[in-house]
């Protein structure tokens, strides 16, 4: 039986991210890897990995940040984003759904016009 792999390196983020329409990826702050849609960040981690910090739902913030290993991002929080400051405590599968999620709350802010020159979400 296989194990389910722990955590997420900068390279599956990558991986993960640029399937998504729409998704652009840049360097800010020096070293971190930032993915936004239509100009707004949904994953941020640092180019060396370690910690991955994105967007979640209102209702599930405080249930998150309950949780060992995942903290209220530094900066962000008020916009309901969490750290992953222990990755390893999680599966790439669980962090990998998170992180979608977070890529579609943030595509849902954008204007209706922008969403649909992305084309449909999710992928049917």
């Amino acid at each position: 039986m296989a194990t389910a792999s722990k955590g997420i390196t900068p390279a599956q983020l990558e991986k993960l991210c640029v399937r998504w329409p729409g998704v652009t990826k840049d360097i800010k702050w020096g070293a971190d890897l930032v993915f936004s849609v239509g100009g707004k960040m949904f994953a941020v981690m640092p180019a060396d990995g370690g910690r991955v910090s994105f967007k979640v739902e209102d209702e599930r913030f405080l249930e998150l940040t309950d949780q060992p290993g995942m903290i209220a991002a530094p900066y962000l929080a008020r916009a309901r984003w969490v750290s992953v400051v222990e990755p390893k405590r999680f599966t790439t599968d669980e962090l990998s759904a998170l992180i979608r999620t977070a890529y579609g709350l943030i595509r849902a802010k954008l204007t209706k016009k922008l969403q649909a020159e992305l084309g449909e979400w999710p992928p049917s």
